[in-house]
C-alpha cells in the first residue's frame, strides 16, 4: 500500500529524516510514534504530498483513495450531517444530478450507481458516525456556525470517516474527545477495514486498535509488528542486544589491538599482527546505542494550607445567568486532593475549571478559598494561544517579571524545556513542546491546587509517563480533566460526575464508569445512529426523506419481508458470536498467559459488535419500510 524509499525529510535547519526507509503493507492499522519533534507530522504531510522530501520517495498503491482530516475546521450555515453527506463526492453529485435528470436512460444510470454504492443508507450511516462522535439528533441539523472548533474538528473527523477511503491518515484523533467518543472511535477504527497510519500517543487506543508500529526514532524508521505493548517489548529487547553486540565488539577490538601492540616489533609474529590488523579493518563497526534522554516534569508547589483550601456552596456557573450550565454545586477541595472530572463534552466540565480558576464569576452562590490559595490553571486551548513570534525564554521573562534569567531558565528545565528550545521561536515548536511550554507557564508561580483540562493533548508517550510521575509528585491538590484512562488511574483517588446541569461525587472507578456508558448506550439503541435514522425516517418533511423514497419505492413488499428476515437471521447470529466471544473472554487464564489470544478475541468481538449495530440498522430500516408500504396500500 505504502512504500517509503531513501526520504530524508528537512523542517527549517532541522533534518527529520535521513534516507529512512519502510514498507507498509494494505490493511494494516499502524501507529506512528516517537518524541515529541521526531517529524511525525511532518512524515504524513510528505505522504499527502503536502511538502516537498529532500531526497527519496513516496509511493501509494495506484489510484487509492486517501482520507485525512482537514487542518481548517469547516464552518458556515451548512449542517454536520449535509457536511458529512457531502464528503463522498460521487454520492452528493448523483444524488444532486438525479433531481436535475430529465433523459431515461441517464436517469436509469444513476439510480442504478445509488443502488451499487447503498445510497439509500448514506443519510443514516453518516448520522451514527456523528452520533458515535457525541452530536445528539438536534444537533446534527444545527448550522456548523454554532459549535465551537473543537467541536466542528469532529465533524472534520466524522466526514473523513463517512468516505471510506482505502488508506486513512490520522494525527491524534483522539484530542478533544470525551470517553465517550474515545470508546466509540476505537471500535469504529477497529472495525475499519482499509490502511489506516495513526499519529497518536494514546497507549490505550494504541494497543486496542494497531497491528503494527511505526517508530520514528534518530532519523530512521522502524517497523514492528503488533500493537503497542508488542512494540515496547520488541524495542527494549533490541536496545538489549544492540548495546551487548556493542559491548562484545569493543572487547573485541581491545584485544585485537593488545595483540598487534605486543607483537608488532616482532619479527615471529609480525605476520600474525598484520594479519589482526587486516582482520580488523574489515569488521563492520557497531554504533553504540543512542541515549533515550530521560523525560522528567516537576511541579513546583508552594507551602502547606490548612484545609479546607476552596468551598463552593450553593452555586451557579455558566455564562448567561438566564440559563447557568451547572446548578446546585458544593464542593470541598482540601491540599490532598486528587480529582479527575468525569462527563461528556458539553456537559461543564471546561465551565466548571474556569468558575474554580477565577476566570469566570459564579452566577449565584459564594465561594471561599485560603487567603493564601494560589491556583495554576493549564486551559485546553492555551498551547493555541502562545505568542508564536516570542522564544519560550522571552514569553516566560514577560510572565516572571521579577525572576532572574537564570531562574526562567530553570523554570523552563523543569519542563525538559533545554536552552536550546529557550531560544527557538515559539512557532517552529511542535505541538507536545507548546503543551510543555503551557505547563510551565500554568505553574509558575507554585501553585496549591492544579487545575488541568486535557493537559496530555500533544504529549508524546514518554511525556505523558513524565506527567503522572509529576503529578504523583506534587504536594499539592489537583482537580483533571482528560481523556486519557491510565492518566486517570495513576493520579486521581477521586472522581466527580459533570452530568445533568450539576457536579457531584461519583462512587466508583474508571471502569465502573466506562461499564455505566456501554449500559447507557444499551437501553438507548444498541446502534449509536438508530435514534437518528428512525427520527429522520419518521419526518416527511424531510429534505432527505424524498430521496431515501426514491431508492427504495421499486422495492416490492416480498422483497422487503425478504430484507427483514435476513436482517433478522444476522443479528441473531452475531448475538450468539458475541456471547460466545465473551465466554472466552470470561476465562481468567486467558489475560495470564495468552496475551495474543487475548487480542485477537478483543478485536474479534469489538468488530462482532459492529457488525450486530450495522444488522441492527438495516433491520429498522427494512421494518419501517414494509410499514410505510403497507400504509400507502391501505
Amino acid at each position: 500500500m505504502l512504500h517509503i524509499n531513501g526520504l530524508s525529510l528537512r523542517m527549517g535547519e532541522r533534518l527529520l529524516l535521513d534516507a529512512a526507509t519502510v514498507h507498509i503493507p494494505a490493511s494494516q492499522k499502524v501507529g506512528v510514534v516517537g518524541r515529541n519533534g521526531t517529524g511525525k507530522s511532518t512524515l504524513l504531510k510528505a505522504i499527502l504530498g503536502k511538502i516537498e522530501s529532500e531526497a527519496g520517495d513516496i509511493r501509494i498503491r495506484p489510484r487509492a483513495k486517501i482520507g485525512t482530516v482537514s487542518q481548517e475546521a469547516p464552518g458556515g450555515d451548512t449542517s454536520p450531517v449535509d457536511f458529512v453527506l457531502a464528503a463522498d463526492h460521487e454520492y452528493s453529485s448523483l444524488m444532486a444530478e438525479a433531481e436535475t435528470a430529465t433523459d431515461p436512460h441517464r436517469i436509469a444510470e444513476i439510480h442504478d450507481r445509488l443502488n451499487d454504492i447503498d445510497a439509500h443508507a448514506a443519510p443514516a450511516r453518516a448520522a451514527a458516525i456523528l452520533s458515535g462522535l457525541g452530536f445528539s439528533a438536534e444537533a446534527q441539523d444545527r448550522p456548523l456556525q454554532s459549535f465551537s472548533g473543537g467541536w466542528r474538528m469532529r465533524v472534520a473527523l466524522a466526514a473523513v470517516l463517512f468516505t471510506k477511503p482505502d488508506m486513512l491518515l490520522l494525527d491524534e484523533p483522539s484530542n478533544h474527545l470525551d470517553l465517550e467518543a474515545r470508546l466509540w472511535l476505537e471500535a469504529h477504527l477497529t472495525a475499519y477495514q482499509g490502511t489506516l497510519f495513526l499519529i497518536s500517543h494514546d497507549r490505550a487506543m494504541l494497543n486496542a486498535i494497531c497491528t503494527a508500529i511505526l517508530h520514528l526514532d534518530n532519523k530512521k524508521l522502524y517497523f514492528y509488528k503488533g500493537n503497542y505493548d508488542a512494540y515496547d517489548v520488541a524495542r527494549r529487547e533490541s536496545r538489549r542486544l544492540q548495546a551487548a553486540a556493542y559491548s562484545k565488539q569493543l572487547e573485541q577490538r581491545r584485544h585485537i589491538m593488545a595483540f598487534v601492540d605486543r607483537f608488532r616489533a616482532s619479527a615471529s609474529k609480525a605476520r600474525q599482527a598484520q594479519s589482526r590488523l587486516k582482520s580488523l579493518a574489515r569488521m563492520e563497526t557497531l554504533q553504540p546505542l543512542a541515549s533515550d534522554d530521560e523525560v522528567a516534569f516537576d511541579f513546583p508547589a508552594g507551602e502547606q494550607l490548612s484545609p479546607p483550601i476552596f468551598v463552593v456552596e450553593d452555586a451557579e456557573a455558566g455564562y448567561d445567568p438566564k440559563s447557568p450550565i451547572l446548578k446546585k454545586l458544593n464542593l470541598r477541595i482540601d491540599m490532598d486532593d486528587r480529582i479527575a472530572l468525569l462527563g461528556a463534552n458539553g456537559n461543564g466540565k471546561t465551565t466548571l475549571l474556569k468558575t474554580l480558576a477565577g476566570d469566570l464569576k459564579p452566577l449565584t452562590g459564594s465561594t471561599r478559598k485560603s487567603s493564601k490559595l494560589r491556583v495554576g490553571y493549564f486551559a485546553q486551548e492555551q498551547s493555541d494561544s502562545l505568542p508564536l513570534n516570542l522564544t519560550p525564554t522571552a514569553y516566560m521573562q514577560d510572565l516572571m517579571k521579577d525572576a532572574t534569567e537564570t531562574a526562567v531558565r530553570s523554570h523552563l528545565g523543569r519542563f525538559g524545556l533545554s536552552q536550546q528550545k529557550g531560544e527557538t521561536a515559539i512557532g517552529k515548536l511542535s505541538g507536545g513542546e507548546k503543551a510543555k511550554l503551557a505547563l510551565a507557564a500554568a505553574t509558575r508561580k507554585s501553585p496549591q491546587l492544579l487545575l488541568l483540562d486535557e493537559p496530555t493533548n500533544h504529549l508524546d508517550i514518554d511525556s505523558r509517563e513524565a506527567l503522572t510521575a509529576a503529578l504523583a509528585a506534587f504536594e499539592g491538590a489537583t482537580i483533571l480533566v482528560s481523556h486519557d484512562a491510565d492518566l486517570i488511574n495513576a493520579c486521581a483517588d477521586r472522581l466527580w460526575l459533570v452530568a445533568d446541569g450539576t457536579c457531584s461525587p461519583f462512587d466508583g472507578d474508571l471502569d465502573d464508569y466506562r461499564s455505566m456508558l456501554l449500559d447507557n448506550k444499551k437501553r438507548q439503541g444498541s446502534s449509536p445512529g438508530s435514534s437518528r435514522g428512525s427520527s429522520k425516517s419518521s419526518t416527511a418533511a424531510s429534505r432527505k426523506e424524498e430521496r431515501r423514497q426514491s431508492a427504495t419505492s421499486r422495492a416490492s413488499k416480498s422483497d422487503l419481508s425478504k430484507n427483514i428476515r435476513n436482517a433478522e437471521i444476522q443479528v441473531e447470529k452475531l448475538t450468539a458470536e458475541i456471547a460466545a466471544t465473551e465466554t472466552k473472554l470470561a476465562d481468567p487464564n486467558l489475560y495470564a498467559h495468552d496475551k495474543t489470544k487475548l487480542l485477537a478475541l478483543q478485536k474479534s468481538l469489538a468488530s462482532l459488535r459492529q457488525n450486530l449495530e450495522a444488522a441492527e440498522s438495516a433491520w429498522v430500516k427494512a421494518q419501517e419500510a414494509l410499514e410505510k408500504s403497507n400504509s400507502k396500500v391501505g
